[in-house]
């Protein structure tokens, strides 16, 4: 066997955690926003660290890593990119720090901030570390303080402010990169000052401004896997798009999350007139062949991301897909003129101001009850056509560190409205503010409004004492009278509720059985000793009073198709031994007649998606 000849040359071997630390540097300078500020700063690792500091930032722009800490490449791209923040941030600058003052116009007599630097730390990792879980590009080696802290995160001074009411430790550096009690900015006691007047400022806050600005649209654009978007041609559609990134906070993150499609084959083959949005996949397409200007595809895009960001293919919820949309053009459009967005193009615009201040809810009830007059309406896709489609799923970014198209959208418009409104870039109609702020508020179960609505009705029965059973205290002292604490007498006919169930056999009996379930339970622990129930589908059958306990395994499923529901009502109403001040609950599908007349106190309990056919000032509750 021929032996191979060494060439002289010795190759150092490198460390695996080093190698880890190039890979995540190589991440940095090929992301179009953060390799921009790495071109301004100096990484060093020859220096003596604690074993659990992975890295520090200094106000230089000089970034010390540890070598010799075990991380992975994305959680090294992760801590490279949290240090790179401090300095774009400007949170080394004493006007950014709390308690700042600035007494004369030109700068010069300057009261540097007297502040705890530690917890002034602390609230600058929690800031950077919700911006890096936002954005979802890298493995972040701490938990998302969204989880752990009130509010929107958005304000390093009021995160600085919470901490210190609430006593944090000082040593609670858990966001940072430096470890436990460990500062990742060093140098935060001699803050930075910039004199304007002498044209002095911070760069890499310009730096980051300018790239944001110019670049998070390709970074966004490559997350997803689109490609870059610099490869975009220069039309009035993609001006109009960065027209959004550069001057528009409100809608730029959105701006910058979708790839626009011009292709007008494409919007042949697919019936789109003018523009359409396929949030799953994160894809505007828009026809190049029609000659709108820059502003008109403003309103055009404007339209498209509010419907993104908006959530609108989600809230469809079982109705119909193109009234939905329509309802949705209402509103949007309605907002849009408000706003004064661009120019509304003279195709393809549904407005109508008799529907100003409606929600998409219920203009889409009112849609349902006059659909020869909506029926068939002309969206920016088309005459009766939705341009919100839906061919497929996607994840923006990957599954392990990445976050859904959906919730991305949703963080982008919150964050658009706070920067939008702090800088006030221009009006905002209320209605608008109120769905995006309703976005950050998970919505209220239905079993909660449920029991809400029992509280209503059945009050907390107070215990009475009474002398005819003695305390079991009265032995150990006879001659002192105690008396025993007792439940008040339930009245049958006083604390009772009727339900009336579509037993029509569009609702499955697991449905059924599931509404009738939660009912049982509130009523037990409501003290209702009784329920009358009523199964209702072509007629109604009584069962009469049950126990909470009964009351689950008595569904019946007996018709099929549509049901009447008065009968049930009315058997309720009429019957001698229900109470006159009764509550009544009807569990249907809302594939009843088209309209009821109830005297009782009443609520509807329906499958999510459904609507009543008619209008009702009564509490309507949906279970999924």
């Amino acid at each position: 066997m021929a032996s191979k000849k060494s060439s002289g040359k010795t190759h150092k071997k490198i460390h695996p955690n080093e190698e880890k630390l190039q890979y995540g540097i190589s991440i940095i300078k090929s992301h179009t926003l953060f390799s921009q500020l790495y071109n301004q700063i100096i990484i060093h690792d020859k220096i003596l660290m604690g074993k659990d500091c992975a890295a520090y930032v200094d106000s230089n722009g000089y970034i010390y890593v540890n070598k010799d800490i075990s991380l992975t490449e994305n959680q090294w791209a992760y801590v490279i990119a949290h240090c790179e923040l401090h300095l774009a941030f400007g949170h080394f600058d004493a006007e950014h720090m709390p308690g700042y003052i600035t007494e004369e116009s030109d700068g010069s007599n300057i009261k540097i901030p007297s502040f705890n630097k530690y917890i002034w730390n602390a609230s600058c990792n929690i800031y950077i570390a919700k911006f890096l879980h936002d954005i979802g590009s890298f493995s972040p080696i701490c938990p998302d303080p969204a989880a752990s802290f009130p509010g929107s995160l958005t304000d390093e001074l009021k995160i600085y402010d919470y901490l210190i009411e609430h006593n944090t430790p000082e040593s609670d550096q858990r966001y940072g990169t430096a470890g436990a009690g460990q500062l990742d900015m060093k140098g935060l006691e001699r803050p930075l000052v910039y004199n304007k007047n002498l044209n002095q400022y911070n760069r890499f806050t310009s730096l980051f401004a300018n790239a944001l600005a110019h670049s998070v649209s390709d970074a966004v654009s490559m997350a997803g896997g689109h490609g870059e978007a610099s490869a975009r041609p220069d039309t009035s559609v993609t001006r109009a798009a960065q027209w959004f990134i550069d001057h528009y906070p409100l809608l730029g993150g959105l701006a910058a999350s979708f790839r626009i499609i011009e292709d007008y084959r494409y919007c042949i083959r697919n019936e789109i007139q003018i523009a359409a949005i396929d949030v799953t996949v994160g894809e505007i397409y828009a026809n190049p062949a029609l000659n709108l200007s820059t502003d008109e595809w403003r309103f055009v895009l404007a339209h498209e991301y509010l419907h993104a960001g908006l959530q609108h293919h989600l809230r469809c919820q079982g109705r119909d897909p193109y009234l939905w949309n329509v309802a949705c053009d209402f509103v949007i459009n309605g907002w849009l003129r408000e706003m004064q967005i661009g120019q509304m193009p003279a195709d393809g615009l549904l407005y109508d101001e008799s529907l100003k201040g409606m929600s998409a809810e219920s203009i889409y009830d009112r849609i349902q009850t006059d659909l020869k007059k909506y029926s068939k309406r002309s969206t920016f896709r088309g005459y009766g056509k939705g341009d919100v489609i839906e061919n497929g799923s996607s994840v923006f970014g990957n599954s392990h560190t990445g976050t859904s198209l959906d919730d991305f959208c949703k963080n982008a418009l919150m964050q658009g409205l706070e920067y939008h409104t702090s800088s006030d870039r221009g009006f905002i109609p209320a209605g608008l503010i109120e769905e995006i702020r309703a976005l950050a508020m998970p919505p209220i179960p239905w079993d909660v409004e449920l029991a809400n609505w029992f509280d209503c009705h059945f009050q907390p029965l107070e215990k009475t004492r009474t002398y005819s059973r003695p305390s079991r205290r009265q032995g150990s002292t006879p001659n002192i009278p105690r008396p025993r604490y007792i439940q008040q007498e339930i009245p049958t006919d006083s604390r009772t509720f009727g339900v009336v169930v579509d037993t029509s056999g569009s609702m499955s009996a697991k449905q059924i059985g599931m509404a009738l379930g939660s009912i049982a339970s509130y009523a037990a622990a409501k003290d209702v000793p009784f329920v009358r129930v009523v199964f209702c589908d072509a007629r109604a059958y009584d069962a009469g009073y049950l126990a909470p306990e009964d009351i689950a395994g008595r569904v019946r499923v007996k018709g099929r198709g549509g049901t009447v529901l008065q009968p049930g009502v009315d058997m309720l109403e009429s019957a001698e031994n229900f109470p006159k001040d009764g509550p009544i609950l009807i569990i249907t599908d809302g594939f009843i007649e088209d309209k009821m007349r109830i005297r009782h106190e009443h609520a509807f309990l329906l499958p999510k998606g459904h609507r009543l056919p008619f209008r009702t000032s009564s509490p309507v509750f949906y279970f999924e």
